[in-house]
């Protein structure tokens, strides 16, 4: 998964900015890429209560409950599985960018750094 924006980095200068941005997920199998997908907008910090990190079946809450019921077992059989995800650095170019922002605090107020 290859992410768009600057990541949670930006929590440190009190800028929401490099959360929930688009991302482009690849799939591959036995090295061969046989899907792509960008999303147009990703979870900004946390998942569901009740979502799980499952590999071969589907133990709680399935991805549509019209296509298939939890728990749904896969019938094939899997060597090896990677997961890779790009987790975004920031530049010293964006922290600087980030440390000339000016932030607005819930009373209305600017925030200096």
């Amino acid at each position: 998964f290859k992410y768009d924006g600057l990541g949670t980095g930006t929590l440190a200068f009190n800028n929401m900015s490099g959360l929930g941005r688009s991302g482009t997920g690849t799939l591959k199998v036995d090295g061969q890429v046989v899907a792509t997908q960008t999303m147009e907008h990703t979870l900004p910090m946390i998942l569901q209560w009740d979502e799980s990190f499952d590999i071969g079946s589907d133990t709680l809450t399935g991805v549509n409950d019209e296509d298939y019921q939890p728990p749904f077992a896969l019938t094939a059989k899997l060597n090896r599985l990677t997961l890779k995800v790009d987790r975004p650095t920031l530049s010293q170019e964006d922290i600087g960018k980030l440390q000339n922002a000016e932030a607005i605090a819930v009373d209305g107020n600017p925030i200096h750094h």
